[in-house]
This record gives structure tokens, sequence and C-alpha cells, in this order.
């Protein structure tokens, strides 16, 4: 039996056009039975040379030119990709930020594939690239975060996948972190107003650790937002194990001496 990326791979050359997810899933079932949801995500998704996700996975934690047997997909929309071609969509790269993090970028063809991570010409795919700000920036100072009467620290999975935008078959948890007592912890984010939804959210990301991953471990939850309302105030109240947090930006400016 191949492993899960080859079949993605094989599926989606044997396709040969841009295809959604849905697609490509199919027909890895039609020539090898069931297999996992989420792990058929994560393997489009780290497979995909333009995804800013796919540095959350273990054959992706390097700096390189992407043109290795894990490159094999472009994203072009929201759960679609097409099969990588660098002539057509340039060659990519995985690299370090001058905040240490790693980030993807095209570094020579199509500077207009750069574009695509973030922009569909709708305010949704915005909202989403800031979003994915927040959250690396809550991964990276993780260990500050005192919640619980515990510190917290990035979930490892044993195939190597950390918990940034950790897949799931109920959907992408945004953090999934450790306390000291090897309890989990499902941080849920939102950019500005934390909806009443989000509780029913975050609890069904909560359900899913606590049947998978849990193993008689306990599972909270974090909602963090730049404002709670007082709807999800009265509901989270009724919820022991789920906390809310409001996070603030703060932007100064200073006179630089001149020479």
């Amino acid at each position: 039996m191949p492993a899960i990326w080859e079949m993605v791979k094989e599926a989606a050359l044997s396709i040969g056009r841009e295809a959604t997810y849905s697609e490509i899933k199919q027909h890895v079932r039609s020539v090898y039975g069931e297999i996992n949801e989420s792990s058929l995500t994560c393997s489009i998704i780290s497979s995909s040379v333009n995804h800013p996700s796919r540095i959350h996975y273990q054959e992706n934690k390097r700096p390189r030119v992407c043109l290795g047997d894990h490159d094999f997909l472009f994203n072009t929309g929201r759960g679609r990709v097409a099969p990588y071609n660098p002539s057509i969509h340039g060659t990519w790269e995985i690299y370090i930020k001058e905040e240490g993090l790693y980030g993807v970028r095209v570094v020579e063809g199509n500077e207009d594939s750069e574009i695509q991570l973030v922009s569909d010409a709708s305010v949704e795919s915005s909202l989403f690239a800031l979003e994915s700000h927040l959250r690396d920036y809550l991964a990276k100072n993780l260990p500050k975060l005192n919640v619980f009467d515990s510190k917290l620290s990035i979930y490892l999975s044993h195939d190597g996948r950390d918990g940034v935008e950790f897949q799931t078959d109920v959907g992408p948890i945004d953090i999934l972190a450790l306390d000291d007592f090897g309890n989990f912890v499902v941080l849920e984010l939102k950019l500005g107003r934390g909806p009443d939804a989000t509780l029913g959210q975050i609890l069904r990301y909560m359900g899913w650790v606590k049947k998978h991953l849990a193993n008689g471990k306990d599972v909270r939850g974090i909602i963090v937002a730049s404002e709670i309302p007082t709807k999800l105030r009265y509901a989270v109240s009724q919820v022991p194990s789920v906390r809310v947090m409001e996070y603030e930006l703060s932007f100064s400016v200073r006179p630089v001496a001149l020479c």
C-alpha cells in the first residue's frame, strides 16, 4: 500500500486537470477503498506549493526550492488544485521569514501567482490572510499564554504534523495545544467579534479531539477574539471547559535620528 501522499499524487495526475479536493478524494477511494478524510486533506495541502499552511507539515519544515516529490499541486482557489507546472505557475520556495517563521513564495516565473495565495477578490479571503497572521503570532507565543493554571505548548502528532491549523474530519482547528499535564486545549481564533456560533464550532472540535486523540485526558477550549459579545459570554458561562479571551493590538511610532 503506497503512502497517502502518493495516493493523492497518483489521483491528481490521473485526473490531469484542475480538480476539487472532493474529486481527488473520490478517485483515491475508488482505487484504495476508504481512506481517512483528514489525512487526505492534509496530503493535498502539504503537497500544494503555494498553500500557506503547508509549512505546518513535517516534510516542509525546512527552507527549499519546491521541486521535489512532495511538490506536485498548485492551489487555484478555495478547495481547488491543479497539477503543479513550474513553467506555468512559477518556481516556488519555502523560506524563513524575518520573524523566524516559515513561509512560501514564488521566486521565479509567474509573479502574479503570489497574489493567488490570499486574494480571490473577496473580503473573506483577505480576512483569512489576516487571521492567519494572528494564528501564527499566537502559536509562536503560546508558552507565554497561561490559561487553566498551566502553560501551553503546540501539539505534535505522531505523523509529524504540528497543531497549527490542525486538520480534522470536522474542520481545521486553528491551534491545538497541550498543557503541562498533557491535557488538550483547542484554540479558536476570530479576527473581529466572536459570533455566538463560535461556541458550537469549538465544542465540535473538542468532541473530535476527545474521541480521536485525548485517550482519557481532558479537553478544554479557548475562544480568542478582539471582542467577546454579550451573547457569547452568556453561552460560555454555562460551559466550564471553555474560556474566552480578548486580544488587543497596539501601534506606535517614534522619530528617527538623521545622520
